[in-house]
């Protein structure tokens, strides 16, 4: 088994969400899901099929995002494995839908950090074993940064 890290790359103002399902209509529930919530979000999907054809498929209201989205879904090779590119939305508006998606098993994760995924390779084929998600701590939060945070989150809308 050969395992490698392999970088994610989209654009600065996009976030990204990576997941596992078991199904090819997976990416038309997904594009349905951030169509219904977050109308006006420019985004680009893209589904490793994992039998038959082994196509990646793709849906999307943006070419530009629908591109970036193909192109790490086969840098990452993995079978079932959705990439999801967002612009103009955050993962938290879309999580808890793709959670509830029949055929979603699992979310990696979603993030607008650097991003690499831990990829196995074996005979058989690929698959996401893990995934780093931005840097490492470099300390501990002090009363300036707590307070900077709470101000984030109100800017942007998240809190009161």
């Amino acid at each position: 088994m050969n395992i490698s890290a392999v970088p994610l790359v989209f654009p600065a103002d996009c976030n990204v969400v990576v997941g596992q399902s078991h199904f090819i209509k997976t990416v038309e529930d997904i594009a349905e899901i951030v169509v219904t919530t977050v109308p006006g979000a420019k985004f680009g999907l893209a589904f490793c099929e994992a039998s038959g054809p082994c196509l990646v498929r793709t849906e999307g209201n943006d070419p530009e995002l629908v591109e970036v989205a193909t192109r790490n879904a086969l840098a990452v090779g993995a079978g079932h494995v959705f990439h999801l590119v967002l612009r103009g939305a955050y993962p938290i508006n879309v999580l808890p839908a793709i959670k509830q998606c029949q055929e979603v098993c699992h979310v990696f994760c979603a993030t607008a950090n650097p991003l690499q995924l831990l990829v196995a390779e074996v005979e058989q084929g690929r698959g996401v074993v893990g995934v780093i998600d931005g840097s490492a701590p470099k300390g501990v939060e002090d009363e300036a940064a707590r307070g900077a945070r709470s101000d984030f989150l109100r800017k942007i809308g998240y809190k009161r």
